[in-house]
């Protein structure tokens, strides 16, 4: 049995509670010499089930703080550049049911992937998380919305690096463009088909938005539907 609150309270030394059951692991990263960071997202469900989104490494300290929180279901790998670490995650929790964003199972032929993600929530989350394939945009990126918190979770779709720790990381911002939340003019060229940007962005949009968990950069605690209709505006 699980000492429920001596595992929360070691959950907290590695994970940071960001809404309700919605926790947030932050790791270094690089990305062409530049320090971007990068970030996980746990979300507890119904029946204290947990799904990783963008798992990051599973150092020890890690995998306890997780397991505080409940039992992995489902690990979502979202995009075709976060993908690194599911191994890792595979060894350790055989039963969760491990997805992937279209083309990442060509790409990652190593890993056995229990299905390929599209528009449809899967059945494991519809229930309590609304979904995207962020298809328009060439990193194939599932994009998931949690109801209850109002939470927007992606990986790239949203970068906020100009209040980064690194001077280096905030000058590389703000030349490219990312002074506000938003994506870079060098992004802009991730996207391969605007008018179907705009129609999925539409959709998201359409979702209750107040807050946004993103990979790369400050998360947005408040007017996250704002933030998202202002960085894509252009589209």
């Amino acid at each position: 049995m699980i000492d429920r609150a001596a595992a929360q309270s070691a959950a907290m030394a590695d994970l940071e509670r960001f809404a309700d059951d919605i926790w947030v692991a932050a790791r270094p990263m690089r990305f062409f010499g530049v320090e971007t960071g990068t970030r996980m997202t746990v979300v507890r469900l119904a029946g204290e089930r947990l799904l990783i989104y963008s798992p990051v490494g599973l150092d020890e300290s890690t995998r306890e703080a997780v397991d505080g929180l409940g039992s992995v279901c489902a690990v979502v790998a979202p995009s075709v550049f976060h993908h690194v670490f599911v191994s890792q995650w595979m060894t350790h929790y055989p039963q969760a049911r491990f997805a992937a964003c279209p083309g990442l199972e060509w790409k990652r032929t190593d890993l056995a992937f229990s299905c390929v993600l599209g528009d449809t929530p899967d059945p494991l989350w519809a229930d309590e998380l609304e979904q995207c394939y962020f298809s328009a945009r060439r990193e194939n990126e599932i994009v998931l919305f949690h109801r209850r918190s109002r939470t927007l979770i992606c990986c790239d779709s949203l970068l906020n690096l100009a209040h980064h720790a690194s001077p280096w990381t905030r000058r590389v911002a703000w030349l490219m463009g990312n002074d506000a939340p938003g994506i870079t003019r060098l992004e802009r060229f991730m996207i391969r088909d605007r008018a179907l940007a705009r129609r999925q962005v539409d959709r998201m949009l359409s979702w209750d938005i107040d807050k946004i968990v993103l990979a790369h950069g400050d998360l947005i605690a408040r007017d996250g539907h704002e933030v998202l209709r202002q960085a894509y505006a252009w589209l």
